[in-house]
């Protein structure tokens, strides 16, 4: 039976019935322990760290056992690798490359072996970390990136530290200095175990750790017991600690929230200087601790340590020097622009201390991580996914932070034990006990020719990836079709209606499509200048800010069996159809201003604009209007806001505006034949097909239709066309411009 064995913060979540269930294949077994282990971001990051085991298939040539290195890929994810992720390569070929390797200076020419090692048909790329599990001579081996394991690694008294932890708990796990990873940092490892017979674990400096066992169970408990172990060392050093970072300087505001929603359309404006980002807003008790501390300037300037923290975080984070009691919202947007200059051009100094001409191109110098006292973390990404998954790695170097102020114990001493040899001590940045990678260390690593290569390998971004789209009336008809659209097109929206529950069944077909971090839903009163003003700063807390506005909402009033128009639904059709309108672009327009990005509007009018008729007066008369407040609005709001709209003719299919009861009323008119008992979609069908009569084309005009239409109108291929109004109306001749 599978060892039992107690932990004080993570839990043993293997299950021997699903394990077994699994038949034996190893392969299988290793994708469950990777899962079980990447299902918790405190044993290991998003896309972080790695898992293997040794296991023998048949050779494809010759149908004999041999032995062969299963390994998760480059670029998975071990909370959700299937089995079809991981690498599988040939042992013993992987062994030969040591004859092969010609020393440091030329390791990263190894790599191109390891596609030449592939087992079999699997054409899974082999991570850098390869040759770091085929030389350890274990059967199934996990390389973790843990914070409280990165605590130890990151602290100054790091290798005394891991002495006094192996004596507590009657460990034996071993210190490897600093390497950066790859073939050169797979032998430095091999050495260390050769060296330390009887060890259980290694510490890799500035890294992670790594773990391993005889079977797949074995491995998975020294990994969650190791990690648990070095949990409770460290909490304990916490609680004799005391207050983190110096102690709290700036308390978190109360009104945080409301303050990131006034400053982050300025902040994103600026992190967008070289392409448009996705923000993500963090003011949890760990953000909130770290950025109101003394220390917070001082360690967010050196940075991460471990090297999947700042693939992620870049070399470091940006802090803004704002005092939240002293200081107003304007001042701290005063602030942002000031700073973010100045980040880049120390950026720029970064890249050029440590190119070498065959260095990769800088790519981007602003930040994706931003800290503000008072308020919390602020990370970018070209995605929301991406944007969180940046804020969480700045959380855990937070953790690593902490853990390695709670260690102190004295006055730091030079050689640091991250230094593999005497003379690279003082090359390694440090702030009490926390230590940093050297700068151009981290630069070797963030500008590696493997990690450019495998960005070029990225798949090319959908054309509204970078873009954050509001959508009012996106419940039903053309609304929906354009937030079903602009999913399809990797789109960010919000999906506002009156309807609440509408929009959130929209919401869920549009995430379906695309990502579930990319759509969210609120509700909103299109005659309400407050209402708007929550749904605006709705998207900016959710996104960031806004780059396209689009409205289909609008009403179509009846008038009473009398056939009169009360004047009170009179005065409502206008204060919705054009007020609303209008106080939507109030609400937005400060956000335009402050990203200083290029943005859209887009707005729907109608045929009936200019096809005068008796009975829809009031609706006629306020899309008449609605097309002028285009044309005033894209003058108003230029250069940087495009404002247009479509006219589309009668659009039945989908429409809230033509209930049964409309419906009748309008074949009734038309004298179109139809009986009480057919279905209302037959119904409405005959009348679209009466309307689309009428037209050039004869077709009936569909709410896809109008979305492709106002779609194009929000994207770049028309950012030439603003203050116009394209009919979307298949040819009708009375609504011809005369």
């Amino acid at each position: 039976m599978p060892e039992t064995i107690e932990t004080t913060y993570l839990k043993n979540l293997w299950d021997e019935r699903q394990a077994a269930a699994l038949g034996g294949n190893q392969l299988a077994l290793l994708r469950y322990r990777s899962n079980l282990l990447g299902g918790d971001l405190r044993i290991t990051n998003f896309g972080g760290g790695n898992t293997s085991s040794k296991i023998e298939l048949p050779d494809p040539f010759t149908g004999q056992a041999v032995r062969v290195l299963a390994v998760k890929g480059s670029g998975g994810d071990l909370g959700s690798i299937k089995d079809s992720g991981f690498a599988l390569l040939y042992l013993d070929r992987l062994g030969q490359l040591k004859d092969i390797y010609r020393g440091e200076e030329y390791e990263d020419e190894m790599v191109a072996y390891y596609p030449l090692s592939a087992f079999g048909e699997n054409r899974v790329a082999a991570s850098i970390d390869t040759p770091l599990h085929a030389f350890l001579p274990f059967p199934h081996v996990d390389h973790l990136h843990p914070d409280w394991a990165i605590a130890l690694a990151a602290s100054a008294n790091g290798k005394r530290k891991l002495e006094e932890f192996n004596a507590k708990f009657g460990r034996r796990i071993a210190w490897v200095p600093w390497q950066r990873p790859g073939f050169e940092l797979a032998l430095l490892i091999e050495r260390a175990v050769k060296e330390n017979p009887g060890t259980d674990g290694l510490i890799l400096g500035s890294h992670g750790m790594f773990t391993w066992g005889r079977t797949q169970y074995e491995c998975y408990v020294n990994s969650i017991r190791t990690i648990d172990q070095m949990g409770e060392f460290i909490m304990e050093h916490h609680a004799r600690k005391g207050a983190l970072f110096g102690g709290l300087e700036h308390a978190p505001l109360a009104d945080r929230r409301k303050v990131a929603a006034r400053i982050l359309p300025a902040l994103r404006g600026e992190m967008s200087s070289n392409r448009r980002v996705i923000a993500h807003f963090a003011d949890d008790e760990d953000a909130l601790t770290f950025a109101g501390s003394r220390w917070s300037k001082e360690l967010g300037e050196l940075g991460t340590s471990c090297p999947d923290h700042f693939l992620r975080t870049r070399i470091c984070p940006m802090f803004v020097d704002w005092d939240p009691v002293k200081e107003s919202p304007d001042t701290l947007k005063t602030h942002l622009g000031e700073r973010a200059i100045a980040y880049r051009a120390e950026y720029k100094k970064y890249y050029d201390a440590c190119s070498t001409p065959d260095s990769p191109k800088l790519r981007d110098s602003n930040p994706s991580v931003v800290i503000i006292p008072g308020v919390g973390l602020f990370g970018f990404g070209k995605n929301k996914k991406e944007a969180r998954i940046t804020t969480e790695f700045f959380i855990n170097a937070i953790h690593v932070m902490a853990g390695a102020n709670a260690l102190e114990d004295g006055e730091v001493e030079h050689p640091l034990p991250q230094a593999r040899r005497p003379g690279q001590s003082e090359e390694f940045r440090q702030f009490r006990n926390y230590v940093a990678l050297p700068r151009c260390e981290a630069f070797r690593i963030e500008y590696w020719a493997l990690e450019e290569a495998k960005l070029q390998r990225m798949p090319t971004e959908a054309e509204f990836t970078r873009k954050i789209v509001l959508v009012i009336g996106g419940a039903s008809g053309i609304g929906r079709e354009v937030a079903l659209l602009l999913a399809r097109k990797g789109a960010h929206i919000v999906v506002a209606d009156a309807d609440a529950e509408g929009a959130n069944k929209v919401a869920l077909e549009a995430a379906a499509i695309g990502s579930p971090e990319f759509v969210v839903s609120t509700a909103v009163d299109l005659s309400s200048s407050d209402s708007l003003a929550e749904a605006a700063k709705f998207t900016i807390l959710q996104f960031g800010g806004i780059d396209v506005v689009v409205n289909t909402a609008a009403i179509y009033p009846v008038p009473g069996s009398d056939g009169q128009l009360p004047d009170s639904l009179w005065a409502k059709t206008f204060l919705i159809n054009v007020t609303g309108n209008f106080l939507l672009a109030r609400q937005t327009e400060w956000i335009f201003k402050d990203q200083n990005l290029p943005a859209a509007m887009v707005l729907t009018s109608s045929a009936n604009a200019v096809v005068p008729k008796k009975g829809s007066e009031a609706y006629d008369i306020s899309k008449a209007a609605l097309n002028h407040l285009i044309r005033e609005l894209a003058i108003g709001l230029r250069p940087h806001v495009r404002v247009n709209g479509i006219a589309p003719a009668t659009v039945v299919a989908g429409s809230t505006m033509f209930s049964r009861d409309r419906v009748i009323q309008s074949l009734a008119k038309y004298k179109i034949p139809f009986t009480n008992s057919e279905p209302t979609e037959e119904l409405r069908t005959k009348l679209a097909d009466f309307y689309a009569d009428r037209t050039l084309t004869r077709r009936p005009i569909l709410p896809r239709d109008c979305a492709n239409a106002i779609v194009w109108l929000a994207s770049d291929e028309s950012a030439k066309t603003t203050g116009h109004v394209i009919p979307v109306d298949g040819g009708l001749t009375e609504a011809f411009w005369r």
